[in-house]
């Protein structure tokens, strides 16, 4: 096998249209493209060309003579794959261009400054003399990709070279420390814009609904994250590092991210570019083990197989799991073959992964002590759907410090509608329900779902949903 895809997909899907071959999968034409956590290079058809390489804007394609040996799992990840033959034409359908009956005339207005919103203006730029004008609320643009993305993952935040490119374009402006809704109104927008594209994203996190959630010391990762990004609105935090032990509750990529941070070696950390607050602050940490606690099983862990593969591959930590919790995966699944035997080494710190936990209470006079986690067994619902379900058993966790990672929810939107059991701006194809020439992309659009790239896919449909209204003369 030449090369390697190494980590979850940006779904900038370059190295698809790069291939001479079509040995790269799924593209943006197959169905399992938008829900894939990475695409997969066929070890049989690649030609060792390198075009790919070349193309990745987030340096996540290697050949297989220069994969380190955490890395090697992803030689048996693309060739899985392709287990099962894949019909495929010669090469990728390539996306038709948009087409619009005025180009110089399109004036879009675009609401945020992360993932979504540079993929959207990245669209709509590719239409001739067409304008943007992006409004961000912060100093600085960036959002999730800025503030949302570990420090220590430098590949990962490569993705923002791609987002100044578009910001360099001459028909983009940029205007930062302006909030829409308080500063400026989305009438005043629509006004000055034949359409407005909200991408605020999912910036509220989903509370813990247990007794003594409120207590200091229990805080959400998002904000954690934030911090030790450097977010100006999170700088002044502090948190609780001199007990020996955190918890953090939920083990999507995010838990896993602050459980890395909280363990990882400074030195590493002193190389990136994490606040210098935050840098501070977990030189002086005597936390030498985080719990990644889940209500669910193993296999349904929220995290990636990347992003499980880059916290077993630090040396300095351990990352530790029961042998129960392993045996409930079939060898095939890669989270076996990445957690099977893994070293314990003395003198370590450790990433517990636990595994049918579910909070109860947080416990504690002035500040958290202790959390009290209920066991729960699997169960299978009529529907054929795996539940859980509480066995009775409690268990006790001291700490001083609780992360919650169970989630994000949009927040209410000024002038537009809310749904606000989903937490989003109701939409169709990204058209906000009966607003006139309004639109959404990203988490306000479709909640807190996918990757950075995800936000791709999703800014092009309502793109093309804009453009197909403008060509109708619905803008006017």
């Amino acid at each position: 096998m030449p090369h390697v895809i190494t980590q979850s997909c940006c779904s900038d899907a370059s190295c698809v249209y790069a291939c001479p071959v079509n040995c790269i999968h799924p593209t943006p034409d197959e169905p399992d493209f938008h829900t894939a956590e990475m695409l997969y290079i066929d070890p049989v058809e690649c030609v060792d060309c390198g075009a790919c390489v070349t193309a990745c804007p987030v340096d996540a394609i290697k050949h297989d003579g220069s994969l380190n040996p955490a890395e090697r799992i992803f030689l048996e990840l693309n060739a899985d794959f392709y287990t099962e033959p894949r019909p495929r034409p010669l090469l990728a359908p390539v996306v038709p261009p948009l087409q619009v009956r005025a180009p110089g005339a399109l004036r879009v207005a675009i609401v945020g400054s992360g993932p979504a919103a540079m993929y959207a203006a990245d669209e709509v730029l590719t239409i001739p003399a067409a304008r943007v004008r992006m409004y961000e609320r912060l100093p600085q643009p960036g959002g999730l990709a800025r503030f949302g993305v570990a420090p220590d993952h430098q590949r990962t935040r490569a993705v923002s070279g791609q987002f100044d490119a578009i910001r360099a374009n001459p028909r983009l402006e940029l205007v930062t420390g302006v909030e829409v809704g308080a500063d400026i109104t989305h009438q005043q927008l629509l006004a000055e814009h034949d359409a407005v594209i909200y991408a605020v994203g999912a910036s509220a996190d989903r509370p813990l609904d247990v007794p003594g959630a409120e207590l200091p010391g229990v805080t959400s990762a998002t904000t954690f994250v934030a911090w030790y990004n450097g977010h100006p609105d999170f700088a002044d935090c502090t948190f609780d590092l001199s007990q020996p032990r955190a918890v953090v509750i939920g083990n999507g990529n995010v838990a896993l991210d602050v459980a890395r941070i909280l363990t990882t070696d400074l030195d590493r950390l002193a190389a990136t570019d994490i606040a210098p607050y935050a840098l501070k602050a977990l030189q002086q940490s005597k936390i030498d083990e985080v719990i990644v606690a889940g209500r669910r099983g193993l296999a349904q862990s929220a995290f990636t197989v990347p992003e499980l593969v880059g916290v077993t591959a630090m040396p300095d930590v351990d990352v530790v799991i029961s042998e129960s919790d392993l045996k409930s995966l079939p060898d095939t699944d890669p989270r076996a073959r990445i957690l099977r035997d893994l070293p314990r080494r003395p003198g370590n710190r450790r990433i517990v992964l636990e595994y049918l936990q579910s909070p109860t209470a947080i416990v504690g006079e002035s500040a958290v002590s202790s959390v009290e986690f209920a066991r729960n067994e699997l169960v299978a619902a009529a529907n054929g759907e795996v539940r859980v379900k509480p066995t009775g058993e409690l268990r006790t966790v001291a700490t001083g410090l609780v992360l919650t990672s169970i989630g994000y929810r949009g927040r209410p939107v000024a002038d537009l509608p809310f749904d606000d059991v989903d937490g989003t701006v109701p939409h169709t194809a990204g058209r906000v329900d009966g607003i006139r020439a309004t639109y959404v992309a990203g988490w306000i659009k479709r909640g807190p779902t996918g990757f950075i790239g995800t936000n791709k896919s999703c800014a092009q449909e309502t793109v093309r949903s804009l453009v197909a209204d403008y060509n109708s003369g619905l803008l006017a």
